[in-house]
């Protein structure tokens, strides 16, 4: 679609941070992208940063971190998490998964209803989840795994509480893969659109991982971006800026258009 309009509506996007971040942190990181998604939309785009759940210790972190004044390592760290992934390799155990899922789900209740969300690094698979168990028929696709190992649906998302996301946006973004566990997340395949943007030089999350996500999604055909970068998100690099608004004004307006189709045919006068 060549250069569709901005949406007539107000946008709202829910934005999930990386492992060791907050909410106030990503949204400082990314206060460009910010400033050229608000220009971009003149009706309005509101952007909510919630901060993960799971508060992370030195110990639970594997990367150095910036020692205090004196030299001295720090005993606290404002630094959270989704989930705690555990495991030497894949397939990992992601300890928390359901206190994670459990605050996404509270914000949904509590700010939403939200028209896509953007997600970075773990935020970016914590993304891929919620927008699949926000689908239709998805609770039943983990009832039917269960036999063979999965994980049960959620309880913290209820039914109705949300509607199924316009779109989704995944930064260093990955799935988790190698174990029955999360199967629920990707089978059947999602079918939230989903633009990833992969960095050639990330050294933090294999692009194996990132493609298995891409993979999960029933629609990956020119919905891959990369960029010459590391593990981050490109905020105000004109290419990859106009990459996100160019499918967000995409999925926006066709969403619109599925919206009238249905209210004009409920509008129609049926002879039975």
């Amino acid at each position: 679609m060549a250069n569709p309009p901005p949406p007539k509506d107000p946008v709202k996007i829910l934005m999930l941070h990386g492992f060791t971040q907050s909410g106030p942190l990503f949204r400082a990181k990314t206060r460009a992208l910010e400033k050229n998604l608000q220009k971009a939309f003149p009706a309005g785009c509101t952007l909510s940063y919630p901060t993960a759940p799971i508060k992370l210790s030195p110990a639970d972190i594997p990367f150095a971190l910036p020692a205090n004044e004196d030299g001295s390592e720090k005993e606290e760290v404002e630094a959270y998490a989704w989930w705690r992934r555990k495991g030497e390799g894949e397939p990992f155990l992601y300890e928390g998964l359901e206190v994670g899922l459990a605050e996404v789900a509270r914000v949904l209740k509590e700010e939403g209803p939200f028209d896509g969300v953007v997600g970075f690094s773990q935020g970016g698979a914590m993304a891929g989840m919620v927008a699949a168990l926000l689908e239709e028929g998805r609770r039943e696709a983990f009832e039917g795994l269960k036999v063979s190992g999965g994980i049960s649906y959620p309880e913290s998302f209820t039914k109705g509480m949300h509607p199924p996301f316009k779109f989704a946006v995944i930064y260093s973004g990955f799935a988790a893969r190698g174990t029955e566990l999360y199967r629920g997340f990707y089978e059947p395949k999602i079918k939230t659109p989903m633009l990833h943007f992969l960095g050639t030089l990330d050294a933090t999350v294999e692009e194996k991982r990132s493609l298995a996500l891409v993979e999960a999604c029933e629609e990956s055909e020119g919905r891959v971006v990369y960029h010459p970068g590391g593990h981050f998100v490109p905020s105000s690099q004109k290419a990859y800026v106009g990459a996100l608004i160019g499918f967000i004004k995409e999925v926006m307006q066709s969403a619109k258009g599925e919206e009238e189709k249905e209210e004009s045919v409920e509008d129609m006068d049926v002879p039975f």
